[in-house]
């Protein structure tokens, strides 16, 4: 294989720069990936090379896989080059119907949810299966209709827990499609009383914050203040760049429910994605259009 990537070459460059990058080696519970798509969260791909230590996956296979670069500062993790070394654990196949372009929008999002919903000392719900049974909780997703909200649903919907969220009226038909019982406009005056009206009589496991935006702990403190059940908050911030090496059931996760629930349909790849064709030059585009959407302009 002869690798190149999308390199930053100096503090604050832009655009990047298309240059040769080391050819990487698949180690102790790694695999290396071929990417036929990259979303400016990484990566898609197939995989060239197996690590020791990796198990349910085979060379040429289909898959999704969630890089860690910016968490690890090593290059050969990173997403936006031709081959990715991936950590194995973090891999799971997709069936071969599936689009690569699709499914690019899951891995951190994944991830990022699964952390928040699942680890102990967040809102320790129970993981996700194929056949879950109904658990009596229920949790608040704020921002449900964004990339990570839009997993979150899934995840815990999955894990037979009562979904209630809050997204922009124009999302709420969206979000309902994705598993969630209750979906109010976060703009309504009334959509405090609206949540605690739609939990006050459930297990309430807590909030968790998919956008992390300053100006929302004011609405949803409220909700946990009028509740006064203790209930546990978690957001996306501050690991959202990359994934804890504690992340909670990344085998229970991605290694189990993740393949079998793509194999069926589900999880939904959502928010649709915006392919951009050209390959490793187009990548600053992509940067620049997610930056351009982040500030409105």
């Amino acid at each position: 294989m002869t690798n190149r990537a999308a390199w930053i070459t100096e503090p604050k460059a832009r655009p990047l720069g298309v240059d040769s990058a080391a050819d990487p080696k698949a180690g102790l519970g790694e695999v290396v990936i071929k990417n036929a798509a990259v979303s400016v969260n990484p990566v898609d791909c197939e995989v060239v090379e197996i690590g020791e230590g990796v198990n349910g996956l085979k060379k040429g296979q289909h898959v999704i896989g969630h890089c860690v670069g910016l968490a690890t500062n090593d290059p050969k993790y990173g997403g936006f080059q031709l081959y990715t070394v991936c950590k194995g654990i973090l891999v799971s196949p997709i069936p071969d119907w599936l689009s690569f372009e699709q499914p690019v929008v899951l891995p951190l999002a994944i991830s990022t949810a699964a952390t928040g919903l699942f680890k102990k000392d967040r809102l320790a719900l129970p993981y996700p299966t194929n056949a879950s049974k109904p658990t009596g909780k229920t949790v608040l997703v704020w921002g449900g209709s964004s990339s990570v909200g839009s997993s979150a649903i899934q995840l815990a919907a999955a894990a037979g827990v009562i979904v209630v969220t809050v997204a922009s009226s124009h999302n709420l038909q969206y979000v309902k499609s994705l598993g969630t019982k209750h979906a109010f406009d976060y703009k309504s005056p009334s959509v405090v009383d609206d949540i605690v009206s739609a939990v006050r009589s459930t297990d309430f496991a807590g909030v968790f914050n998919a956008i992390s935006m300053g100006e929302s702990s004011g609405i949803w403190s409220q909700v946990l203040w009028k509740l006064g059940s203790g209930g546990k908050y978690a957001s996306t911030l501050p690991e959202a760049e990359g994934v804890p090496k504690d992340m909670a059931g990344g085998g229970a996760v991605w290694k189990k429910f993740v393949p079998e629930a793509l194999a069926n349909g589900k999880p939904q790849a959502k928010p649709n994605p915006q392919a951009i064709t050209g390959g490793l030059p187009k990548i600053q585009e992509g940067l620049d259009r997610l930056e351009a959407r982040r500030i409105g302009a």
